[in-house]
């Protein structure tokens, strides 16, 4: 009875999120508002990965910066090679002397169907030979988050270094078209947004279920206890990589999309502190809820994108001090209030007069 109100609860709240997204919001929301929504929900879509490798899995991800650029730049160099035309350079490279001629690594971006298998499969191989290594040698906790970490900001550098071919920091931007539309026309716009609305549905049920899988209790199991599981005879380095990969798929979607919604990306969008900012949403929002880890990404860009406006100093303390207090006293994110005070309630009412 149970499992069937849940199924239920769950699938009238995937509906009212699919009327909100797909009827509600273009219906009342500007153009350029659309836009911003658009990048919300990217950033909430990296969220859902770090909440089944965080929330679920235990591993405090604090480098998902460099999927979202190996993901974002994929997809930046085809625009690219696709505005420039067939057999021609992308007008930075000529602006900062490459010589016009094309890095041998550019030229399969020309054809979308590579392009769009390297936006997922590009970070997903990267996460898998770290993981590979690191899960290996049984390194978690705070060590596994520093790795995480010092990895993305070497990417961030590593891209500042090769502006000749990465754009540096400027990184790629003024893309015309995408696959073969164009980027000036409104309508095409609000395609890129119903796109991402739909993937970030669509990744949000497939997690669901992965969560409620046999997989999502093992993974449960090894965040608890691995020397239990590993007792039991499975391996929790392949446990943990599955997750961490699959995790990083969603930040390199996330990243390609991004790209034809906001027009750019660069080493100042994947770095160490937009990496910070991806968990401080899971976290505030709820890192083992989907929803709420969604919800919260998508408030925190909001709340960066409204605050900073008007408090541009101190919007950076305002947010380390949302996620400490959102710690300290909410472990389990905003998503865990309405637990909390179900179970006060109980305890209340059950405490003899």
């Amino acid at each position: 009875m149970t499992d069937t109100r849940s199924r239920v609860l769950t699938l009238a709240g995937f509906a009212l999120t699919a009327a909100l997204l797909f009827a509600v919001a273009p219906a009342v929301l500007s153009d350029f508002r659309l836009s911003l929504l658009a990048r919300y929900l990217c950033f909430a879509i990296v969220a859902v990965g770090i909440a089944l490798a965080w929330g679920r899995g235990g591993m405090l991800t604090l480098g998902q910066g460099l999927f979202f650029g190996l993901g974002g730049y994929a997809m930046a160099m085809h625009l690219k090679l696709a505005d420039a035309g067939p057999g021609a350079v992308p007008d930075f490279m000529l602006l900062y002397g490459s010589g016009g001629e094309l890095p041998w690594w550019w030229e399969p971006f020309r054809n979308p169907l590579f392009a769009l298998a390297a936006v997922l499969l590009l970070p997903m191989a990267t996460a898998a030979l770290i993981g590979f290594l690191v899960f290996r040698r049984r390194v978690r906790g705070a060590y596994f988050a520093i790795l995480s970490q010092a990895l993305a900001a070497a990417f961030a550098i590593l891209l500042i270094g090769q502006q000749a071919t990465t754009g540096g920091t400027n990184g790629l931007t003024n893309f015309q078209g995408f696959l073969g539309f164009a980027l000036a026309d409104p309508l095409n716009k609000r395609m890129v947004y119903f796109v991402i609305a739909g993937t970030l549905l669509a990744v949000l049920l497939l997690t669901r279920q992965l969560f409620r899988s046999r997989y999502g209790e093992l993974l449960v199991a090894v965040r608890d206890s691995e020397e239990r599981v590993r007792f039991l005879g499975y391996d929790p380095a392949r446990v943990k990589l599955a997750a961490y990969t699959l995790s990083a798929g969603m930040a390199g979607l996330a990243g390609a999309l991004f790209v034809p919604a906001v027009g750019i990306i660069s080493p100042a969008l994947i770095g160490i502190v937009p990496s910070i900012q991806f968990v401080i949403g899971a976290a505030i929002g709820g890192r083992a809820s989907l929803a709420g880890a969604a919800l919260g990404a998508i408030a925190v860009a909001w709340a960066q994108t409204t605050l900073s406006e008007e408090f541009p100093a101190a919007w950076t303390y305002f947010q380390a001090g949302l996620f400490i207090v959102v710690i300290a006293f909410l472990p389990g994110g905003l998503a865990s209030l309405r637990h909390l005070l179900t179970r006060r309630r109980t305890r209340t009412e059950g405490t003899p007069a």
